[in-house]
Order: structure tokens, then C-alpha cells, then sequence
């Protein structure tokens, strides 16, 4: 059986950062989930802070640098993505955004998606419904129904919320895990012709 590839992407600014424990726990959940179904996975991390002068440069030049290029490639050829961001202002960061906006439009068509955000409270959990689901809705993606969000106090020792944790990453790792085994994706090739290049040729010799 083909080994399925599951990116997983990291908008932490610290390091080490609770952004990038949680992505590290849904990867892992994610990746048994996949076991228990006889099913291969393999995962690459990218942590958006060693990105974040090549994101910067891309915005104004429309040229990716050779680490964020395979970072992109990475992404928008994986069968699954796991994207996780801190919340500022009760959003996502603008590091996490920047990096969306220099994804093809039309790279993340069909991609099965687990969100994942943390913030210091959690009344700041709401963001990942009105905020970071659009996103990823209006990129044609598929956010799967659970998004995991850990607080503060979702790391500390004892108590209701640091035990519900693990029930909604287990959650949300059985969701994606299900969309990715049934999801077959086209990937999409910006440089890709509409029309056969010969055609294109002759179209320019009047042929």
C-alpha cells in the first residue's frame, strides 16, 4: 500500500513552543490512527520561524528561495496537512497567514486538514472556527470537523482541561486519518498547460 504523506506545519515564534508540542501530538496521534488501519504514513515538519525571511522575500519578489520552495512542494503534495498557529488578536499569526498567501490558489484543492491553534485562554478556542476554517474553506480544502486548541493550562499537571486534551487530539487524528484514506487527490501543477504545448506553437505560426 502506498505510504501516505502528511505535512505538517508549525507557526510557532518560540522555540520551543506549545504550537509546535501540539502539532507534534496530532502528527503523532494521527500517524497510529493510520497504523490501527494497516496504513503507512510519513510526516514532514515545517517550522514556519526558519521560514520567515524567505516568506517575506516571496511576497515581494513572487520568487520562493530553494528551503521554502521545498516547504511548498512539501504541503501541497502531502494527502494530508496538519497546520497549527498560535493566536494573535484573535487570529491567526501573520506568519501563519503570509505563508498561505504564497501557496498556489488552487495548490490545496481537496486536501484533508486537521486545525490546530494555541493561545494563552481559551476563550481564544473560537478562533479557529471564524477565523482559520474560512481559510481553509475558501482555498477548497477540507477541514475536518475537530479543531484541537490547547491553552495555557490544557500543559499543566492535573485537572479537566489537561485530561480533554488528548480526547480532542485523538478526535481530531481519527477525523483526518478517515479523510485521508478516503480522499484520492489531483494534484495541481501551477506550471501546468491548459492546452497541449504543440497546439500552443501552432496557435503562434497561424497553423
Amino acid at each position: 500500500m502506498t505510504t501516505k504523506r502528511i505535512a505538517v506545519v508549525s507557526a510557532g515564534l518560540s522555540q520551543p513552543s506549545s504550537t509546535r508540542l501540539l502539532a507534534d501530538r496530532l502528527a503523532d496521534a494521527t500517524v497510529a490512527e493510520l497504523q490501527t488501519q494497516g496504513v503507512d504514513a510519513e510526516v514532514t515538519t515545517i517550522e514556519l520561524r526558519d521560514l520567515a525571511h524567505d516568506i517575506t522575500n516571496n511576497l515581494l519578489t513572487g520568487f520562493p528561495a530553494p528551503a521554502l520552495a521545498s516547504a511548498l512542494e512539501t504541503v501541497t503534495g502531502a494527502d494530508g496537512l496538519i497546520a497549527v498557529t498560535p493566536i494573535f488578536t484573535t487570529s491567526y499569526s501573520g506568519l501563519f497567514k503570509s505563508f498561505i498567501d504564497v501557496i498556489d490558489p488552487q495548490a490545496l484543492d481537496g486536501l484533508p486538514v486537521l486545525i490546530g491553534a494555541t493561545g494563552g485562554t481559551a476563550r481564544h478556542s473560537l478562533a479557529i472556527d471564524y477565523a482559520i476554517r474560512p481559510l481553509f474553506a475558501y482555498l477548497h480544502a477540507q477541514p475536518v470537523t475537530t479543531g484541537v486548541f490547547a491553552a495555557s493550562a490544557d500543559w499543566g499537571d492535573g485537572g479537566d482541561t489537561v485530561k480533554a486534551l488528548p480526547a480532542r487530539i485523538g478526535r481530531g487524528a481519527r477525523e483526518l486519518a478517515s479523510l485521508i484514506q478516503t480522499t484520492e487527490r489531483v494534484v495541481h501543477d501551477p506550471f501546468a498547460l491548459d492546452r497541449p504545448f504543440g497546439h500552443l506553437l501552432g496557435g503562434l505560426t497561424g497553423e
